[in-house]
């Protein structure tokens, strides 16, 4: 979750080349046999930032070894337009919540895994700037960003971010969304911001599209070495199945798989980190956090979905280490409930993975 090192060139015409490499080791508390603890190659990227004549670029394309996939990240083309306009072509984030994250950890929050967090798609965005104190993003994305490829072929859950995707039963994807934020400085040290977001979810095989929505309030504050997030989401993935039902859980799909979430859920999202400048050898700080999101779905019967996560970020040079405490009832990543931890769940009890990536940006 660590940006790339390869910064935008915005005043001088030239292009910078980076990327980054990443490690884990983990341990799953839900697993009796060898492979519940191991160390992973997790990524490789390579990211080209810069700009010539005027117009920006930045482009980024990831690998990930372990499941033997690769994809897009983001690609687009940016221009500014005047001294508060600027302009968007191509791949790049929706403008919508708390951005680039809403989290702290490695494991990002909930809102992540059901395309509400650091999601990708293809489109066009302006960004308006008319005072310091005011933001104001628009964007209209026709659809998902491209697939990649998962063990040498092209799949449509080969991706970095979530996004609805095609089943035998529900034939979707996602076309013609609007997102619109806006964030305001209250003060120097705290933003308040409201998004939105309508669009698409077209059935092939019906040859017809239901309206998704969602809806975000946020809050961010920094206080000296502490940093508070604050989110509520509300969405509604409205939907049909290849018979015309209302879909309660849709497909959605990244890394290589696919699993179903609630189609309407409200999400509680919050965050806490304190940060501790050291000299440590290369180590230069230690950022101490804590993340927690609340899914509360709104389909009855449907057991609600929890995420917390203790951890600390390591600061040393040009390598973050993430090392994390993710815990999760209910959650198709920290658990065993893969298809059902964010439709209908279980009674379950917590379950915990204990993770620690290691990744050397450049």
């Amino acid at each position: 979750m660590v940006p790339s090192q390869a910064a935008m060139a915005a005043e001088e015409e030239g292009f910078t080349i980076g990327g980054a490499l990443r490690y884990n080791i983990y341990s799953k508390s839900w697993e009796n046999n060898p492979d519940a603890t191991q160390f992973t190659w997790d990524t490789w990227r390579l990211n080209v930032d810069g700009t010539k004549g005027g117009i920006d670029l930045s482009f980024e394309y990831r690998f990930y070894p372990d499941s033997d996939a690769h994809f897009i990240h983001h690609g687009y083309f940016g221009y500014q337009l005047d001294e508060d306009l600027y302009g968007k072509l191509g791949v790049f984030q929706k403008p919508f919540g708390i951005t680039t994250y809403a989290s702290h950890s490695w494991w990002f929050q909930t809102p992540y895994y059901v395309g509400l967090e650091d999601d990708y798609d293809m489109g066009v965005g302006l960004d308006y700037t008319p005072t310091e104190d005011l933001e104001l993003q628009l964007a209209y994305f026709r659809q998902a960003e491209p697939n990649g490829s998962l063990n040498g072929d092209n799949d449509i859950a080969s991706r970095y971010s979530y996004d609805v995707v095609a089943t035998d039963d529900a034939d979707l994807k996602e076309l013609n969304t609007i997102n619109a934020r806006v964030a305001y400085q209250l003060t120097p040290c705290w933003e308040v911001g409201a998004s939105a977001q309508v669009g698409q979810l077209y059935n092939s095989e019906l040859d017809d599209s239901e309206t998704a929505y969602a809806f975000a309030g946020h809050l961010e504050g920094n206080m000296g070495n502490w940093n508070i997030k604050t989110e509520f989401v509300n969405y509604d993935y409205n939907a049909k199945d290849n018979d015309g039902n209302k879909l309660t859980a849709v497909p959605m799909g990244a890394y290589g798989s696919t699993y179903h979430v609630a189609a309407e859920a409200n999400m509680y999202v919050a965050g806490v980190a304190y940060s501790v400048p050291v000299e440590f050898g290369p180590v230069t700080n230690l950022q101490f956090y804590v993340d927690y999101t609340y899914t509360q779905k709104l389909e009855a019967g449907m057991n609600d979905t929890q995420q917390l996560v203790p951890g600390v970020l390591v600061t040393a040079g040009p390598v973050y280490t993430y090392v994390d405490v993710a815990m999760g009832k209910n959650h198709p990543w920290i658990g065993g409930d893969w298809d059902t931890g964010l439709t209908e769940g279980a009674e379950d009890d917590w379950e915990t993975r204990f993770n620690v990536n290691f990744g050397y940006y450049f």
